[in-house]
């Protein structure tokens, strides 16, 4: 059974930086994408940064126009872990954020690409 969870959320004064982590477990196939979307109240969620994995290696990764440049998603040093660098944050980033994951080889922004998904970190940024 996949399972994913999410750490490293909090609150944070514009401009500040968080770290999130996502840690997968309970499957053994070696190509897939993992992707952080993001949710705020009164709002769909939104795809915010995805990196793909095929045989071991970091194949590709991606980002929405809105956090490009700020964000950065990396594999973590323990397997099967991807972070989520956020810096330069803004108040329009408060938010919960998911980890999810889809078995495909190809990386994708679309939420219903997502095979699982963890149950969220509160992100808020603010004064």
């Amino acid at each position: 059974q996949v399972q994913l969870v999410e750490s490293g959320g909090g609150l944070v004064k514009p401009g500040g930086s968080l770290r999130l982590s996502c840690a997968a477990s309970g499957f053994t196939f070696s190509t897939y994408v993992m992707g952080w979307f993001r949710q705020a109240p009164g709002k769909e969620r939104e795809f915010a940064a995805a990196i793909s994995w095929a045989l071991g290696n970091i194949q590709y990764t991606d980002y929405a126009d809105s956090v490009k440049g700020r964000f950065t998603i990396s594999r973590g040093s323990a397997k099967n872990t991807v972070l989520l660098q956020m810096n330069s944050l803004k108040p329009e980033d408060t938010a919960i954020y998911y980890c999810a994951l889809a078995r495909r080889f190809t990386i994708t922004s679309d939420v219903v690409d997502y095979d699982y998904w963890g149950q969220g970190t509160q992100v808020t940024v603010s004064p």
